[in-house]
């Protein structure tokens, strides 16, 4: 009797570390500059990671499948730029882009899956990030065309926080409804602490328009991921397992400059 006793007390030790360690993952495309206003800021950095965000536990990154930019009218292949560097302590990749012109520039990123043991899974994020130059803020709302993606219905710039922020899903160029969207705050300098598990990531669903809404409760970067599993298996020691696909956008909301008197 004691010793079925203990191997149930072993095995909900077991179930509780590994419910208590199931972090949310995102992929992360955060920019030095959130927009570009003059020619000082032309010349910005882009840090590409996979990590737990609000924790900041970072995961390491294969180089990614694709890397790019695009204006709405022409795109630039970014790939080759790459550099690989550590971030949160894991391999990540950084890159340099000078903004020549007026425009909105949307940089995404098509990582390589990445097999997660405890969720059986493999994940692929595919990434963007919206910066706007030079007073232009026209083109936002455009897909880029991914896989599956986060198209924003609240511009992803000039945002306060407390602002409310909305997006369509998109999955295969069409809306996504009831999809569950991760939200997380990149808490780069661990300057927050959840009060419990729960409030380290904020669920919300999309709509039947496959449109979700949250409102971010103070200034910084927030990423948002869309998560569906995707259409094609891939093999793991010769059985299928499935690929979670997630839609991330970050975006940075900010808080007004007090005016000293």
């Amino acid at each position: 009797m004691r010793l079925k006793l203990l191997a149930a007390v072993c095995a909900f030790m077991a179930l509780s570390l590994a419910a208590g360690t199931a972090l949310a993952h995102f992929g992360m495309v955060i920019p030095s500059e959130a927009v570009v206003l003059d020619k000082g800021q032309a010349k910005i950095g882009l840090t590409i990671c996979f990590a737990h965000p609000m924790e900041g536990e970072g995961m390491d990154m294969a180089k990614p499948q694709a890397f790019a930019v695009t204006d709405g009218e022409n795109k630039a292949d970014l790939l080759a730029s790459l550099k690989e560097t550590k971030v949160m302590g894991h391999k990540a990749w950084q890159a340099e882009y000078v903004i020549t012109r007026p425009g909105v520039s949307q940089f995404y990123v098509i990582p390589e899956p990445y097999w997660e043991p405890a969720e059986d899974s493999y994940i692929q994020h595919v990434t963007k990030v919206v910066v706007p130059s030079f007073g232009e803020e026209e083109g936002w709302e455009t897909p880029v065309g991914l896989p599956t993606e986060i198209v924003p219905l609240t511009r992803p710039f000039g945002n306060y926080a407390g602002n409310v922020f909305q997006g369509r899903v998109l999955v295969a160029g069409k809306p996504a409804p009831g999809v569950p969207v991760e939200v997380e705050f990149y808490n780069k300098d661990k300057a927050y602490e959840a009060p419990d598990d729960y409030l380290i990531t904020q669920v919300v669903l999309t709509d039947d328009a496959g449109v979700f809404t949250y409102v971010a409760p103070w200034a910084g970067w927030w990423g948002f991921a869309a998560l569906t599993e995707g259409p094609q298996k891939m093999q793991k020691d010769g059985a299928d397992k499935a690929v979670e696909m997630g839609a991330v956008l970050w975006t940075k909301f900010l808080d007004p400059k007090r005016v000293k008197k």
